[in-house]
């Protein structure tokens, strides 16, 4: 996916705008690396650079805040109520920073709170004596407190994290974080009860990392169980797992019901040629939420329905995806399957790759959305549709926010905010497919 923002200045067009001044410091850092030639002197350089993102951190937290507060106060006039005032501003931020809507808001979060309640801390990262990381933690451990108390803390803070690492300044802020309001550290500690939660993400090496954060007392307890039974495994004999690949197994069979941990059904979204299934090529496929795996891997799941007998095979089926041959995208899709449930959902679902459409956006797909409204007579058809996460289907529903599809060969979407920019996606090529032909910006 390539997306850029347009509308805004360039060096080139205007050097007197902050926005021009920053493009030329850009353009100026990479030639700054290729300069020098002493050794000590890079140390110098290295070091001179870390404090420059520190700085420019800061920097980018005083204009996430100013524009959300102008973005505010135009919203207001207009006759929203307080609490729809920002919606769509984390939106606009993640796409003019290349993060997902979720870790824009974050960032808007930690912005206002440095800005607001933590000026010591802010100063220090201002000037670069801290790292941004470093900040997040202040953030993160004085979040429970009332403002006053945040404030008493950070003034605390300011004289002491200077020369430590970000590891004692999150067990600084933690500590006097508590003594500041003991009463606030239990009631947070039984708030963060409720945000017990699972999640997966990709790992290197077609592995996958599968965690649980769950109250102290239930993970080490589900660890035991996993330990003492891989014990009673490795005591009986006649395993060759290791201890750790005996609890990685369990864990898989337990959850999901299997006989064992490879019986697992194809069906999870296994995307790859007919000649890469055959053998006929090493083209990469995709496995949908974790990414391009090798041809031989892939093989490897789908021949697993041919070993072991029945309560420990697993299930494969197959579904023929039609690709554009030019583009590589995927647009039609057999519905033939054992049952017909949704085929037109899979079929959006394959073909963008699992993950929400709009520009830097990773979540998974949760909605499928009728880029010409379905209320103004848009069609329910792939062209006309486009998976995205919740929240991205809702902001489109704000004023000022467009979407519309500009080049329906390779559907190309074209989304513009409220301020005027423009951002571009298009849907990954299927697998075996190469396009070099980059998507047009706006």
């Amino acid at each position: 996916m390539n997306e850029q923002a347009m509308g805004g200045p360039t060096a080139v067009e205007d050097r007197d705008t902050v926005a021009g001044e920053v493009a030329v410091m850009v353009s100026r850092l990479a030639e700054l690396s290729t300069i020098v030639e002493d050794d000590a002197a890079r140390i110098d350089v290295l070091a001179g650079l870390e404090r420059l993102k520190a700085a420019a951190a800061a920097a980018q937290y005083e204009v996430m805040v100013r524009f959300a507060e102008s973005q505010r106060a135009a919203r207001r006039g207009m006759g929203f109520a307080e609490r729809h005032a920002t919606r769509g501003v984390p939106e606009q931020i993640g796409l003019a920073t290349r993060t997902s809507p979720s870790a824009a808001a974050r960032q808007l979060g930690r912005a206002r709170a440095l800005a607001c309640h933590l000026p010591g801390t802010f100063a220090l990262l201002r000037t670069g004596e801290i790292s941004e990381f470093a900040a997040t933690f202040v953030v993160n451990e004085t979040s429970h407190l009332a403002p006053e108390q945040r404030r008493q803390v950070d003034a605390c803070l300011a004289g002491e994290i200077t020369g430590i690492g970000p590891q004692r300044v999150q067990r600084l802020a933690r500590r006097y974080a508590i003594e500041a309001d003991p009463a606030a550290a239990v009631t947070r500690a039984s708030r963060a009860r409720k945000d017990r939660r699972v999640g997966v993400r990709p790992a290197p090496d077609t592995m996958t990392v599968f965690s649980a954060l769950l109250p102290c007392e239930q993970g080490v307890a589900a660890y035991a169980a996993l330990r003492r039974h891989a014990d009673a495994v490795i005591a009986a004999g006649g395993d060759s797992r290791t201890r750790a690949q005996v609890m990685a197994d369990t864990l898989v069979e337990r959850l999901t019901g299997q006989a064992t941990a490879d019986a697992v059904s194809a069906e999870i979204g296994l995307v790859m040629t007919d000649t890469s299934l055959l053998g006929g090529d090493g083209a990469a496929a995709d496995l949908l939420g974790s990414g391009p795996i090798p041809a031989d891997t892939a093989r490897d799941i789908t021949r697993r329905a041919e070993d072991g007998d029945d309560e420990r095979r697993a299930r494969v089926f197959l579904r023929r995806l039609f690709t554009d041959p030019a583009t590589g995208v995927v647009v039609d899709c057999d519905p033939k399957r054992r049952r017909f449930d949704g085929t037109l959902a899979r079929l959006l679902t394959y073909r963008d790759g699992g993950t929400c459409r709009d520009p830097y956006c990773d979540a998974p797909i949760r909605h499928f959305d009728h880029i010409h409204p379905y209320t103004h007579s848009g069609p329910t058809t792939p062209a006309n549709g486009r998976g995205t996460c919740a929240r991205g289907n809702y902001v489109k529903q704000q004023p000022g926010w467009t979407i519309r599809l500009v080049d329906p060969y390779r559907h190309t979407v074209e989304t513009t905010t409220p301020t005027g920019h423009r951002y571009t996606s298009h849907p990954p090529p299927a697998p075996g497919h190469r396009v070099g032909a980059q998507p047009r910006a706006a």
